[in-house]
Formats: C-alpha cells, structure tokens, sequence
C-alpha cells in the first residue's frame, strides 16, 4: 500500500506568552517570555516561585458556562486550542466525515489541581464535597474526550502519556493514522496544567526546577553556562493534521507537511538521558529514515533544550554525533526561554513553531543566552530572530522515563 502524505493545515495554542497563535509568534519573535511568579497559590513557602502561567485565558469564550465547571484546566486549554486550529484550518462549515476524523491529545500528568482541590475538600469536609465530575475532570483522555465530542469526530480517539513527549509522540501517531490510510484528519497536540503546590514542590525536590526566583524572567536559559534548571510552565498546542489529498482537494491553506517521525526509549535512567545520549541520537536517526532524507538536508533544529545541566549538554552531543560536520551548520534554538517547559503538551507547542519557522523563514531565538557554556557548542540561534528559508525542520521531545520522540517538518511540495 502506497502511504499518504500528511500535511498540518490548522493551529491553535493557549501559553504563557498569548492565548492565539499570531500573539505567541511575535512575542516568541521579539524575545518575550511568559515566566513570572507564581500567582495561582502563595508560593512563599516554596523553594520554587516561578512558573511560567497561562495569563487572561476567558475558558467561556471557547465553552459553554455550565460545562467550564467540569474540566480541568488542562482539558479546557485543549479544548480552546483545538477550536482555534480547527477555524484556522478552514474545516469549519465544510463537509467532513466525522468517522474519518480523529483526535490525539497526549498529556503528562492531567487534572492534577483537581485531584489537590478535592482531596483537600475531602480531608475537610468529607466524602460529600466531592463534585460528581471530579473522575472525569483528572483523566488524561478527557481533553481528547471533550474535543471529539465538540467536532463529532468518531474516529481514533487517544490519549498518549509519555512525560514531557507526550504532545510529540500524539503528533507522531497521529501522522502514521493518516499516513496508512487509517484517518483523514486528526486533531492532535497536547495539554497540560500542573502548577501547583505538589508538582513545583515535587520537581523542586528531584532538583530539576530553576530556583531563580528572584529573576524570573531570566530562570530559563537553555544552553546558557549559568542554568540552574527548567521552569515549569503550562498550556497546550494544537495541530490539525490532514492527509495531502484531502487538504488539495477541498483548497486548505497548507503550513508544512510531516516528514518523518521516530519514537523509542533509552532503558537507562527514569529521569537522566543517558550520557552519550544514545536513545536521542537513535530517535533522531529513525525519523531521518523515516523521512528518507540524509542529514544535511536537515536546516534548523527546535531542541528539547530544557535549561537543565545534563539535558542540553546531552542533546548537543548527540546532534553532533547524528549530523557529523553538519552539526556546525544547523541552526539549533529552544523556545523554552520564553514559555517554560509545559511538559506534555511541550512537544506540540515546539512542534507549531517548527512549522511556522518554515512556513515564515524565520527561526525564533534561544533567549537569555548569556554565557556560552564550553560543552553547548553549537549555534543556538541566541537572543534574536535569524531570518532564513528553510525546507526542513526538527523537532525533539525527550521525557522522564527515556522515552523519545523526534519529529520532522518540510515545505509542502507537488
């Protein structure tokens, strides 16, 4: 069988930086960043007060009153993002069949804020202040749930958990659905909500969180000598992905289309990438020959690059061992400077600026990189925007866990 070309032909995101698309992109362009202080508990008592949060997000412009109540901010992010990619596909008001139609929303941890709010209702009050939505406002398939039902879509519908990839590997799935023929559109990204006392408590105690409280917006800097960690941040980003055939036959506006995918574990560590960075190298190598493609063909890379010690300077090595001389050549940023790290629906908001770095020709910068650090050697795209056409894009997701997921974009061509 003759697998089918998948193209990305809507986008949608709420984040720290804007709550659309078109926002994100320039303040991702102009160097901004979403992280600040915690607002959403009193942070004092915490090593950890600073996250990157969704600001300004209305949840009732995007669902119905009544319905707000029963989904967890991770779910209602989703579901905002979802409708904003959909009407930015052009499928609204066109004829669809819904049973060709699915939905993949990965999420690392779910309706965390939930499970905290009720157990605390349930230690105070007991087993009746438990609302009778609590079970679905904490499952993690429930953002894929809600999206299916809004759009109708009955076919595929899934949830995949797998960390801080889980956004990437939804996207990469989602992609082989289409790609064997098995669907023609899926909605697929991530969402995640998890700032809260538990998780920034949590990952400060493993050590993974920048402490810089007292600077905020400089906390996360990947690649930078000075790193002291990754900032948590939350939101999601939504992609619709469409077979080639369809998108052409009903006029969608095509922003990319999906190369390559490569997805495996490094059965090392469940929390540390493995010092040769094996399981990355090996990641990345399967969606180049997935994409059938060498790698210098490859233009510019968004890294993982989480501002943590070991995760960046693992990654360079293994872009370098993967791309040889060419590593020198690539352009390589994390945007994680300037949302934080969203975790499972971080690999789906990399991969929307992966596509819009190739739909623009412009790469956004790595920001707050300061100090060169001697083993991130590479070219980092530091502090500013690089204008450049480019035909071939990468983007990395590495979760706790080993797991790994590399997908790869290019420029639609007949």
């Amino acid at each position: 069988m003759t697998k089918k070309r998948v193209v990305i032909t809507g986008l949608g995101t709420v984040n720290p930086l804007t709550n659309d698309v078109a926002g994100t992109w320039s303040a991702l362009l102009k160097g901004e960043t979403g992280i600040d202080r915690i607002t959403r508990f009193a942070p004092d008592q915490y090593e950890v007060q600073i996250a990157g949060e969704v600001k300004g997000f209305v949840p009732e412009a995007f669902i119905e009153k009544r319905d707000v109540k029963k989904m967890s901010l991770f779910i209602q992010y989703a579901v905002a993002s979802a409708i904003m990619a959909y009407n930015d596909s052009g499928l609204s008001g066109q004829p669809v069949n819904k049973e060709r139609m699915g939905v993949i929303i990965g999420s690392g941890m779910g309706g965390l804020e939930s499970i905290e709010f009720y157990h605390a209702a349930l230690l105070k009050g007991g087993g009746r202040k438990i609302s009778p939505f609590f079970i679905p406002m904490t499952i993690g398939n429930m953002a894929s749930g809600y999206v299916a039902i809004k759009f109708g879509a009955t076919g595929p519908n899934l949830c995949i958990t797998t960390a801080c990839a889980s956004g990437a590997h939804s996207i990469g799935e989602a992609y082989r659905y289409i790609q064997n023929g098995l669907a023609d559109i899926i909605i697929a990204g991530g969402a995640e909500s998890t700032i809260t006392p538990l998780a920034v408590a949590g990952f400060a105690n493993m050590k993974a969180l920048s402490s810089r409280n007292d600077d905020p917006r400089h906390a996360s800097r990947p690649f930078d000598l000075n790193r002291d960690g990754f900032v948590m941040g939350e939101g999601a980003g939504i992609l619709i992905l469409e077979s080639y055939e369809h998108a052409m036959a009903r006029g969608a506006k095509i922003y990319a289309e999906v190369a390559g995918y490569g997805a495996n574990g490094d059965a090392y560590h469940i929390t540390a990438p493995s010092p040769e960075g094996k399981g990355a190298v090996q990641c990345m190598k399967r969606a180049l020959e997935d994409a059938g493609i060498k790698p210098d063909a490859v233009d510019y890379i968004n890294a993982h690059g989480t501002s943590t010690k070991y995760n960046d300077q693992v990654e360079t090595l293994a872009i370098k061992t993967v791309f040889a001389e060419h590593a020198c050549k690539l352009a390589i940023s994390s945007t994680k400077g300037a949302t934080g790290h969203l975790l499972g629906a971080a690999g789906a908001i990399e991969a929307i600026f992966t596509v819009l770095a190739l739909h623009h020709g412009v790469l956004p910068p790595t920001i707050n990189y300061e100090t060169p650090d001697p083993e991130c050697d590479l070219d980092y795209v530091p502090n500013v925007p690089v204008q450049m056409s480019i035909t071939t894009g990468m983007s990395n997701s590495f979760g706790f866990g080993g797991t790994n997921a590399v997908l790869l974009f290019r420029k639609v061509t007949q």
